[in-house]
């Protein structure tokens, strides 16, 4: 047998510690995952070079183990040389987290399986011996980053918090030490989740979305911390205290966003090449910077009053600001408190694995990593955006962080269950589930639709075999169960495989898209949710748009958008605009009453603006739609949006009062009683390409009209 893996392997060992010399290893985020990383691989190397010199031949399987522990060992070793300081810490650390666990499991079971063939191999190959070796591989350590931050999203998501013990525990874990590093996250998650939201990958602009929210706790927590340090008689106003520095400013500066800043720390921010506003992150088009002479006036009159001396802002900026750390209190091993109903969790390996189990449906799989099935999750209408989505690519599947010209450090949150064994094998069992699908049993069929999600959830590979071994057939039939559990379990297995390109007409052409609609209509909420989401990942091929509109889509998807829990509205606004993009179903669309819902989804509580603004845009561009906008008050909502919403929010609501304008004086008249003119003149300085050109075609329709007006 050969042992090329075996020597890649030795290779790709020596090439990870050969990085230990490295001088920006040190300041990487991940460093302590390194630090693991090395200790294995010092463990492996002289047992694998003892391997490599002796006339033993590895086996099939432990050649296959070679192979996987080169792969994580390779790409370990180039996220650590790939780091960069203008990346997503939380990201980036939650990649490596992944990878390192990948590493220590694989080299488990390497272990194991050397151990297993130990009396085929000379006595003397490895010191200590290979019991010795799968003890010491399990000592190495194995944060659970990922369930921290999955447990503050939860609780977020719930009103509980997270606890400021919460926020900095994640703020040590991706080494976010200063108010400037979380201000960097911020913007570079909004970053990404703009990303996320041109491409419609709403999974990960609502994770991401939530993640900003817990960057944004930090630094309203890191803000309190501050004042309480300042010494102050008096608490000082916020206004009065640089974003950057939490200090009071002594030169005070404007920048293009009309935020106010030190301006020794807002240039020092544009020194790193950060062409964005810290506080709104918004794309700054220039570096100018305006004295506000105001602010200064009021910061001296205040200090007099107070007899507050101000800071020296030099001597601030040379200085760093440490996020305050959990060990300055106590020690970090003690119990910390999870949410804010008052219980208290230690999070070790094994309450994150108890954790896991009650949030998965999962059970004797060989490893759960991490998942938030969304059963669990959608129970309770959630007040902030859930951790995941579903979507195109959402909760079934492995979350996929998102890539950026300058982030770019993709990778995948460990949130699967990693199944083992080889594709035949997959197929096998895929081929017995089918047969238990088209059982009588309620029971063999509800074991093997629940087995077969978790198989559609885990990889690309085996979505490719359950689609060729036939189970799409069967799984479409199961649509029409009278079991809650069943339909609910074989729409979530059609969503998952239709993830897959090809899966796509495959599932349609199956004959799907009627039982998909049966299931919005009759199922259950999570059913009615993931149908949605089957839907709108169907109607990516464009044929499919016309084929489910012809169906009768529309009328439930729009009864979910008004009456749905806020996912169930998220995933109908999403197929809804997917629909209408087809002509024809504009007018369905509008016929079924979406327009009304969408105008009340326009308030921000609703946590919605920005889906129901893109859908309220696309049906601007038929009469019928217009008229319905117009009659069901969405031009107060749309203006609105033009002056507080965000960039993409903007630019929609922009393109909508456009087209409503142009329709009828009446509305044009409306617009401009609402107040429009001054926030589209702001728009046409500072807001995106095509928001620009709106705004510019719109006040220019306005003044041809007052023209007009005088000349009649």
């Amino acid at each position: 047998m050969e042992v090329s893996w075996l020597r890649v392997l030795l290779d790709n060992i020596s090439s990870y510690l050969s990085i230990s010399s490295m001088d920006t290893l040190y300041s990487n985020p991940a460093h302590k995952y390194y630090t693991r990383g090395e200790d294995i691989a010092k463990l492996l190397q002289p047992v694998l070079e003892n391997l490599v010199g002796s006339d033993a031949s590895p086996s099939e399987l432990l050649n296959n183990g070679f192979e996987e522990l080169s792969q994580y060992i390779d790409e370990l070793r180039e996220q650590f040389q790939s780091w960069e300081p203008l990346s997503s810490r939380i990201f980036y650390v939650l990649q490596i987290e992944s990878l390192a666990t990948k590493l220590r499991e694989s080299s488990l079971e390497v272990f194991q399986l050397l151990k297993h063939c130990e009396q085929h191999l000379p006595a003397d190959l490895v010191s200590p011996s290979f019991e010795d070796c799968i003890e010491l591989v399990k000592l190495v350590g194995r944060d659970e980053v990922s369930c921290t931050i999955d447990l503050a999203l939860i609780d977020q998501r719930e009103g509980n918090g997270p606890t400021s013990e919460v926020l900095v525990k994640i703020a040590e874990s991706v080494g976010l030490r200063s108010n400037q590093e979380i201000l960097i996250e911020g913007v570079v998650l909004a970053s990404l989740k703009e990303n996320a939201e041109l491409t419609e990958n709403n999974t990960e602009a609502e994770f991401i979305e939530g993640l900003i929210s817990l960057i944004t706790r930090m630094h309203d927590h890191l803000t309190n911390i501050k004042q309480s340090q300042l010494g102050c008689s008096v608490p000082v106003p916020p206004d009065f205290r640089c974003p950057l520095s939490l200090e009071l400013m002594t030169d005070p500066v404007i920048v293009t966003s009309g935020q106010t800043y030190e301006r020794a720390f807002i240039e020092k921010w544009f020194d790193m090449g950060l062409m964005v506003c810290p506080k709104t992150r918004q794309p700054l088009s220039q570096t100018s910077l305006t004295p506000n002479f105001i602010v200064k006036a009021f910061i001296s009159n205040w200090c007099e009053s107070n007899n507050v001396n101000l800071p020296d802002p030099l001597e601030l900026v040379q200085s760093s600001q440490p996020f305050p750390l959990l060990s300055e209190r106590g020690s970090s091993s003690s119990p910390m408190k999870i949410g804010g109903n008052g219980r208290t969790e230690s999070l070790d390996a094994t309450k994150c694995k108890k954790l896991r189990q009650v949030l998965s449906r999962s059970v004797s799989a060989p490893e759960i990593v991490f998942e938030l099935d969304s059963k669990t999750e959608r129970n309770t209408p959630p007040p902030a955006p859930a951790v995941t989505s579903v979507s195109q690519a959402r909760v079934e599947t492995v979350r996929r962080l998102p890539s950026a010209r300058h982030f770019h450090h993709p990778g995948i949150i460990p949130a699967t269950i990693r199944e083992t064994g080889s594709s035949s094998s997959i197929e096998s069992e895929v081929k017995k589930l089918i047969e238990d699908l088209k059982s009588s049993s309620l029971e063999a069929q509800g074991e093997a639709t629940a087995r077969i999600r978790i198989l559609s959830r885990n990889s690309t590979d085996n979505r490719i075999v359950i689609a060729r071994c036939g189970a799409i057939d069967s799984l479409v039939n199961l649509l029409y169960s009278t079991d809650e559990r069943i339909q609910a379990d074989a729409v979530t297995c059609l969503l998952n495989l239709s993830i897959n390109d090809n899966n796509k007409s495959v599932i349609a052409d199956s004959g799907a898209i009627e039982p998909l609609i049966h299931v919005l209509r009759t199922g259950n909420l999570e059913a009615k949710e993931n149908s949605a989401a089957t839907l709108f990942s169907l109607s990516v091929i464009e044929e499919n748009k016309t084929k489910i509109g012809e169906a009768g889509a529309i009328e439930p998807l729009v009864e979910l958008l008004g009456n749905g829990s806020l996912r169930g509205k998220k995933d109908a606004a999403t197929a809804l605009f997917n629909l209408s993009i087809h002509h024809e179903n504009k007018a369905k669309v509008i016929e079924a009453g979406a327009v009304r819902y969408l105008v009340e989804l326009m308030d921000p509580a609703a946590g919605m603006v920005e889906k129901a603004v893109v859908v309220l845009a696309n049906l601007a561009t038929v009469k019928e739609g217009k008229v319905a906008i117009g009659e069901e008050g969405g031009i107060p909502v749309l203006v609105e949006v033009v002056e507080l919403g965000s960039a993409r929010g903007k630019e929609n609501a922009t393109a909508a009062l456009l087209q409503l304008s142009m329709h009828s004086q009446r509305f044009c008249n409306s617009i401009i009683r609402e107040g429009a003119i001054p926030p589209l003149v702001a728009l046409t300085k500072s807001g995106t390409a095509r928001a620009k050109e709106k705004a510019h075609n719109l006040l220019k329709y306005f003044k041809s009209q007052k023209q007009g007006q005088r000349r009649g």
